[in-house]
Protein backbone atom coordinates (compact mmCIF):
# COMPACT_ATOMS: atom_id res chain seq x y z
CA UNK A 1 0.00 0.00 0.00
CA UNK A 2 1.36 3.31 -1.14
CA UNK A 3 1.76 6.26 1.92
CA UNK A 4 -0.82 8.38 2.34
CA UNK A 5 -0.05 12.56 2.39
CA UNK A 6 -2.52 14.89 3.65
CA UNK A 7 -2.90 17.79 1.84
CA UNK A 8 -5.07 21.01 1.72
CA UNK A 9 -8.38 20.08 -0.03
CA UNK A 10 -8.69 23.70 -1.11
CA UNK A 11 -5.07 25.24 -0.80
CA UNK A 12 -5.31 28.80 0.11
CA UNK A 13 -2.36 29.63 -1.66
CA UNK A 14 -4.45 28.85 -5.15
CA UNK A 15 -2.18 25.72 -5.78
CA UNK A 16 1.44 27.78 -6.28
CA UNK A 17 3.30 25.06 -3.88
CA UNK A 18 4.26 27.54 -1.07
CA UNK A 19 2.49 25.12 2.19
CA UNK A 20 5.32 22.70 3.46
CA UNK A 21 2.75 19.53 2.26
CA UNK A 22 5.01 20.09 -1.22
CA UNK A 23 7.99 19.34 0.33
CA UNK A 24 6.83 16.15 1.01
CA UNK A 25 5.34 15.50 -2.53
CA UNK A 26 8.36 16.77 -3.78
CA UNK A 27 10.43 14.51 -2.02
CA UNK A 28 8.09 11.23 -2.81
CA UNK A 29 8.85 12.22 -6.63
CA UNK A 30 12.47 12.67 -6.36
CA UNK A 31 12.79 9.25 -5.01
CA UNK A 32 10.52 7.62 -7.50
CA UNK A 33 7.65 6.05 -4.72
CA UNK A 34 4.07 6.25 -5.50
CA UNK A 35 1.91 8.04 -3.11
CA UNK A 36 -1.79 9.05 -2.54
CA UNK A 37 -3.37 12.14 -1.41
CA UNK A 38 -6.05 12.87 1.19
CA UNK A 39 -7.65 16.05 1.05
CA UNK A 40 -8.78 18.13 4.24
CA UNK A 41 -10.40 21.33 4.35
CA UNK A 42 -9.14 23.75 7.48
CA UNK A 43 -12.34 22.38 9.39
CA UNK A 44 -11.45 18.46 8.84
CA UNK A 45 -7.88 19.71 10.40
CA UNK A 46 -9.68 20.64 13.72
CA UNK A 47 -11.68 17.22 14.21
CA UNK A 48 -10.23 15.05 17.34
CA UNK A 49 -9.82 12.12 14.63
CA UNK A 50 -7.18 14.39 12.84
CA UNK A 51 -5.44 15.46 15.85
CA UNK A 52 -4.86 12.25 17.28
CA UNK A 53 -2.25 11.79 14.08
CA UNK A 54 -1.10 15.31 14.19
CA UNK A 55 -1.32 16.77 17.70
CA UNK A 56 -1.23 20.67 16.15
CA UNK A 57 -4.05 19.91 13.65
CA UNK A 58 -1.76 21.00 10.56
CA UNK A 59 -0.37 19.66 7.30
CA UNK A 60 1.39 17.50 6.17
CA UNK A 61 0.64 14.02 7.37
CA UNK A 62 2.31 11.40 6.52
CA UNK A 63 0.97 7.62 7.09
CA UNK A 64 2.68 4.77 5.63
CA UNK A 65 1.04 1.29 7.30
CA UNK A 66 1.30 2.21 10.95
CA UNK A 67 3.52 4.41 11.15
CA UNK A 68 2.79 8.09 11.23
CA UNK A 69 4.71 11.26 11.22
CA UNK A 70 4.14 14.83 11.07
CA UNK A 71 6.58 17.77 10.14
CA UNK A 72 7.54 18.38 7.38
CA UNK A 73 11.16 18.23 7.82
CA UNK A 74 10.70 14.70 9.71
CA UNK A 75 8.93 13.05 6.93
CA UNK A 76 11.25 14.28 4.61
CA UNK A 77 14.08 12.93 6.39
CA UNK A 78 12.24 9.69 6.96
CA UNK A 79 11.69 9.67 2.67
CA UNK A 80 15.47 10.00 2.19
CA UNK A 81 16.53 7.53 4.32
CA UNK A 82 13.79 5.11 2.95
CA UNK A 83 14.94 5.58 -0.62
CA UNK A 84 17.82 6.04 -2.50
CA UNK A 85 17.61 9.73 -3.99
CA UNK A 86 18.17 12.39 -1.70
CA UNK A 87 21.14 11.21 0.94
CA UNK A 88 24.68 10.85 -0.67
CA UNK A 89 25.95 7.28 0.51
CA UNK A 90 29.07 8.69 0.91
CA UNK A 91 28.76 9.12 5.36
CA UNK A 92 30.15 12.30 5.46
CA UNK A 93 28.12 13.72 2.30
CA UNK A 94 25.18 11.81 4.03
CA UNK A 95 25.89 14.24 7.24
CA UNK A 96 25.88 17.29 5.24
CA UNK A 97 23.13 16.98 3.35
CA UNK A 98 21.19 16.21 6.47
CA UNK A 99 23.14 19.35 8.11
CA UNK A 100 22.07 21.59 5.65
CA UNK A 101 18.15 19.70 6.09
CA UNK A 102 18.56 21.39 10.03
CA UNK A 103 20.14 24.76 8.75
CA UNK A 104 17.37 25.26 6.06
CA UNK A 105 14.64 24.72 8.92
CA UNK A 106 16.28 26.03 12.07
CA UNK A 107 18.46 28.60 10.82
CA UNK A 108 17.36 30.06 7.35
CA UNK A 109 13.37 29.50 7.89
CA UNK A 110 12.99 31.40 10.74
CA UNK A 111 14.53 34.28 9.36
CA UNK A 112 12.48 33.94 6.41
CA UNK A 113 9.41 33.46 8.42
CA UNK A 114 9.79 35.86 11.29
CA UNK A 115 12.86 37.13 11.09
CA UNK A 116 13.60 41.02 10.78
CA UNK A 117 14.82 42.53 7.26
CA UNK A 118 18.38 42.81 8.57
CA UNK A 119 18.54 39.09 9.74
CA UNK A 120 16.71 38.08 6.49
CA UNK A 121 19.30 39.68 4.91
CA UNK A 122 22.24 38.38 6.65
CA UNK A 123 20.97 34.84 6.48
CA UNK A 124 20.99 35.73 2.36
CA UNK A 125 24.31 37.14 2.43
CA UNK A 126 25.42 34.03 4.12
CA UNK A 127 24.00 31.31 1.88
CA UNK A 128 24.96 33.04 -1.12
CA UNK A 129 27.93 33.06 0.10
CA UNK A 130 27.90 29.49 0.96
CA UNK A 131 26.64 28.61 -2.40
CA UNK A 132 28.61 30.57 -4.52
CA UNK A 133 28.59 29.61 -7.94
CA UNK A 134 28.10 25.71 -7.19
CA UNK A 135 24.65 24.25 -8.56
CA UNK A 136 23.99 22.92 -5.31
CA UNK A 137 25.10 23.30 -1.98
CA UNK A 138 27.56 20.19 -1.33
CA UNK A 139 27.60 18.38 -4.44
CA UNK A 140 24.76 16.41 -5.97
CA UNK A 141 21.53 17.28 -4.99
CA UNK A 142 20.11 16.30 -1.74
CA UNK A 143 17.34 16.47 0.42
CA UNK A 144 19.63 19.62 2.17
CA UNK A 145 18.59 21.14 -1.38
CA UNK A 146 15.48 20.42 -1.41
CA UNK A 147 14.61 21.56 1.74
CA UNK A 148 16.43 25.00 1.51
CA UNK A 149 14.63 25.53 -1.67
CA UNK A 150 11.26 25.16 -0.09
CA UNK A 151 12.65 27.74 2.44
CA UNK A 152 13.29 30.10 -0.24
CA UNK A 153 10.01 29.73 -2.25
CA UNK A 154 8.57 31.34 0.83
CA UNK A 155 10.26 34.22 -0.17
CA UNK A 156 8.08 34.18 -3.38
CA UNK A 157 10.52 36.03 -5.48
CA UNK A 158 11.87 38.50 -2.90
CA UNK A 159 15.36 36.99 -3.08
CA UNK A 160 17.43 40.13 -2.63
CA UNK A 161 18.43 41.14 -6.66
CA UNK A 162 21.98 40.88 -5.60
CA UNK A 163 22.07 37.62 -4.97
CA UNK A 164 21.58 36.23 -8.72
CA UNK A 165 22.91 33.10 -7.33
CA UNK A 166 20.08 32.23 -4.67
CA UNK A 167 17.86 32.74 -8.02
CA UNK A 168 19.35 30.67 -10.29
CA UNK A 169 19.41 28.03 -7.61
CA UNK A 170 15.63 28.29 -6.95
CA UNK A 171 14.85 28.29 -10.36
CA UNK A 172 16.99 25.67 -10.93
CA UNK A 173 15.59 23.16 -8.11
CA UNK A 174 12.03 24.10 -9.53
CA UNK A 175 12.73 22.97 -12.95
CA UNK A 176 13.64 19.43 -11.37
CA UNK A 177 11.20 17.42 -13.27
CA UNK A 178 9.92 15.69 -9.28
CA UNK A 179 9.19 19.37 -8.10
CA UNK A 180 7.20 20.09 -11.26
CA UNK A 181 4.96 17.10 -10.50
CA UNK A 182 4.54 17.92 -7.38
CA UNK A 183 3.48 21.40 -8.56
CA UNK A 184 1.24 20.21 -11.00
CA UNK A 185 -0.40 18.11 -8.28
CA UNK A 186 -0.96 21.06 -6.12
CA UNK A 187 -2.86 22.72 -9.43
CA UNK A 188 -4.42 20.39 -9.83
CA UNK A 189 -6.24 20.45 -6.37
CA UNK A 190 -7.76 24.08 -7.11
CA UNK A 191 -9.01 22.84 -10.45
CA UNK A 192 -10.62 19.59 -9.00
CA UNK A 193 -11.93 21.99 -6.00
Amino acid sequence: MSPIVSVFKNPPDGGRGFHRDIRVRWAIEEVGQPYQLRLLTFSEMRRPEYRKSHSFGQMPLYEDGDLVLFESGAIVHHIAQQYPGLLPADRNSRSRAVMWMFAALNTVEPAVSFGSLSLLQQRMHELSVVLGDKEWLDGAFSAGDLLMVSVLRALRGDVPDDKPNLHNYVEHAEARPAFQRALKDSANLVRSA
